[in-house]
């Protein structure tokens, strides 16, 4: 179990990597790189919309490796998906700028991006479905926040490396400093591929295979088409998954990367302060993360949910309010704030959504209901973010009046949804189907 924990970590820690280094270097300087033509409040907007490109992808990421997953097994589509974000990473550091060959640029910054927003989109589900399935019942908050806890490394990581660079002369990186984090992508995909290709395929779906064959159907037969099947048999259940992202992912954006605009553009602040204090924060994130994945194996995974959404919604006034005191102690603390809250959310959310879905459909189940959301959580709202910034002069509240709204649309959907912890691997009154074919009795086989 340690082995697949740690592959789950490593692995989802280096595409995590890749796609927030891409935001930080949105936030600090692809403005002027591709660009480099308009305002620089403009130019940042235009910058985060080609970070939003990547969370329209992801959907499509998990419909497509949902689908194999289901139908294939879940082993084999994570390393696919870390060499389609490592390739697309890694180009992003030969990527010539506007000054080079014009407007070419940014579309091939977009194109690139969707890459590593389809990658991601199908990396998600695999990761967490390989810590879940095969952790014990009454575990499986804690090791499926293993994959979880690949996103404050992968962050951690990126702003660290980008924080290094980003202390050379100005020019030296603009012209070749912040090429060096991406380049650096193809190191750590190497490691990542090598671990997880030595990591045995999840019981739940061996299991499945098994049943197949011992009722004469093709060992692969599963769903025809999994993500079909799954938007046909628990819309419910999709929807509220996505409803629980909105404070988690959005606000997530907002504490990681919106915020590098907010220090850097409005308080006029130095770019290693606000690097730094992500850093730390970070730091806290990567360890409360299993904390409160374990702790939703004793209290189960609606109360700690919930806990962090309402940590979120008290906080969006007070986050900014200390950000403009332009006090590096009271940034540290803001940021490091938002973090836990967050974490309440991401450490259980992995178990959570795993056990609302049957196995025939789960990758493309909870994919779905994963990806979809980021697309109008994450993906958004770095950008709307600013644009509130921008029409409101420079002026914080309207950001979090934003934040708030994200954490009631959060609150709702997770008071809304069953609770899963107690539950095995199997069909039950809480996870039943609740679209047309609920009544088809069909059953989630036991990890």
């Amino acid at each position: 179990m340690w082995k697949v924990a740690a592959a789950s970590f490593i692995g989802t820690a280096v595409e995590w990597y890749d796609f927030f280094l891409y935001g930080t270097a949105a936030a600090l300087i692809f403005n002027r790189l591709f660009f480099p033509s308009f305002d620089p409040l403009v130019g940042t907007l235009a910058a985060f919309a080609t970070f939003a490109v990547g969370f329209v992808a992801r959907p499509l990421g998990g419909i497509i490796f949902g689908h194999f997953g289901d139908k294939l097994g879940r082993k084999s589509m994570l390393s696919a998906t870390l060499m389609i974000m490592g390739v697309a990473t890694f180009a992003i550091g030969l990527l010539p700028t506007y000054e080079r060959i014009g407007v070419w640029a940014p579309i091939l910054l977009v194109v690139l991006r969707i890459l590593q927003g389809f990658g991601l989109g199908g990396e998600w589900g695999g990761a967490v479905l390989m810590a879940v399935e095969h952790a014990p019942a009454h575990r499986r908050g804690f090791y499926g926040s293993w994959p979880q806890m690949g996103a404050p490394a992968g962050l951690l990581v990126a702003n660290a490396v980008f924080s290094i660079f980003s202390r050379l002369p100005e020019e030296q990186f603009v012209s070749w400093g912040w090429r060096v984090p991406f380049l650096f992508s193809a190191v750590l995909i190497g490691i990542g591929v090598f671990i997880r290709h030595s990591v045995a395929e999840s019981p739940a779906f061996r299991a499945h295979q098994a049943q197949a064959a011992a009722t004469q159907a093709s060992a692969s037969s599963g769903a025809k088409l999994p993500a079909l099947e799954a938007l046909r048999t628990y819309p419910r259940q999709i929807l509220l998954a996505m409803g629980a992202r909105f404070a988690e992912n959005g606000f997530f954006y907002i504490v990681t990367t919106f915020v590098l605009t907010y220090g850097t553009g409005q308080l006029k602040l130095e770019r290693s302060t606000m690097l730094t204090a992500v850093l730390g924060a970070t730091a806290v994130h990567l360890l409360v993360i299993p904390a409160f994945g374990a702790l939703s194996d004793v209290l189960g995974r609606r109360p700690v949910y919930l806990g962090g959404a309402v940590g979120c919604a008290v906080l969006a006034f007070p986050f900014f309010w200390l950000l403009d005191t332009q006090s590096t102690g009271l940034i540290w603390l803001a940021i490091t704030l938002g973090i836990i809250a967050h974490a309440a959310m991401y450490g259980p959310q992995a178990s959570f959504f795993s056990e609302l879905f049957g196995t025939r459909v789960r990758y493309s189940g909870a994919s779905l209901g994963y990806q979809l959301a980021s697309v109008f959580a994450g993906g958004l709202s770095p950008l709307i973010a600013t644009a509130l910034l921008t029409e409101s002069g420079g002026k914080s509240w309207p950001v979090s009046l934003y934040m708030v709204v994200l954490a009631l649309i959060t609150l709702v959907s997770v008071y809304l949804s069953a609770e899963t912890f107690r539950e095995h691997l199997t069909e039950s009154s809480s996870t039943a189907p609740t679209g047309g074919a609920a009544g088809t009795g069909e059953k989630r086989e036991v990890a």
